[in-house]
Parts: structure tokens; sequence; C-alpha cells
């Protein structure tokens, strides 16, 4: 399977969501301005300036509503079997916790950047995550190997699924 996502105002990727009602387009938008995401089959992508990942590790559904984290990982080649392995090899402690609804892992078709994506109902959700022992421990092991990862410096994105607000006539 294959995930591809685009950048681009939330009226354009709204635009393609239109032409493209066959597929379940996800559009979030953030500070970093708004995102389209899809998985397919299909290795092409719709998108003219998108990129196109591998789904090479993935649990829960992605969902219309809710808070989406991307960890942007830049990983050195010899290192991505490595780095591969040991989300693979993961526990599956984060799909335990309160208000957690997805994860993927997608491994770049160009370049070397992986994405670790997650989704949760709320951002509180999200955070409560990164506070706990679980969290802790999950990343206690990584904090010793990941530097070696590292092609360039990791950096998070998040967004919240876009929804229309609702027109009311008073």
């Amino acid at each position: 399977m294959k995930g591809h996502m685009t950048n681009g105002t939330i009226m354009f990727l709204k635009k393609l969501a239109e032409k493209y009602k066959n597929l379940d387009l996800f559009l979030m938008t953030g500070s970093q301005g708004a995102l389209a995401y899809y998985e397919h089959d299909k290795k092409r992508s719709i998108f003219q300036a998108g990129r196109s990942y591998e789904i090479i590790a993935e649990s829960g559904h992605l969902r219309k509503a809710g808070y989406v984290v991307m960890n942007h990982i830049p990983v050195a080649e010899d290192s991505k079997p490595v780095f591969e392995d040991n989300f693979k090899k993961r526990r599956q402690e984060v799909d335990q916790m309160p208000g957690f609804l997805a994860f993927r892992l997608l491994r770049p078709l160009k370049g070397n950047t992986y994405i670790v994506m997650t989704q949760w109902a709320t951002e509180t959700d999200f955070e409560n995550w990164k506070k706990s022992s679980a969290f802790q421990k999950a990343h206690d092991k990584q904090a010793v190997k990941q530097p070696a990862y590292f092609a360039e410096r990791p950096f998070a994105t998040a967004y919240w699924m876009y929804k229309e607000k609702e027109n009311r006539e008073l």
C-alpha cells in the first residue's frame, strides 16, 4: 500500500477532493498550512507536486476528525534497514493509549525522509502520550541508537483534520 501527500491552500485541496471523490482524501490544516493525504494500491499519485511513500508498518484506521502528528526523520542510506526493523519490532503500547486512532510508518519512494504519523482523537491525547511512562519506555532504547540513523535533524509537524464550518442561517 502507498501513502501520498501534498501541500497547498485548503481551497485548492478541497477542489482536488471534489475532483477525486472516489479516493478517501484526508484534508488537514496546521501552522504549516494545509495538507492532503490518501492511501492507495497504485504507485502513481494524483498529486503533480506531491510525495509518495510505501506504508511499511501500520495500525488503526485514519479518521476524518482528530489531531495528526508527523515526525519527519531523514535516515542515512546505510541505516534504513536497522531503522525500519526497530520500528517493526516496536512495542504496541502507543496503540493502547487513550485517544490513539492510527499509526503509519512511511518509507519515502524518493529521498531519505521517513514519516512516522500518528493520529489522535485530540491534541490533549497526544500530549498525554508524550508524558506517559509508555512513551519514555518506547523512546529510551532509541535515544542511544537514533543519532546514527539521522542524515539530518528530524522535525515534527502537527495538523488538525479539516472540517468544513457549518453555514447556519440565523
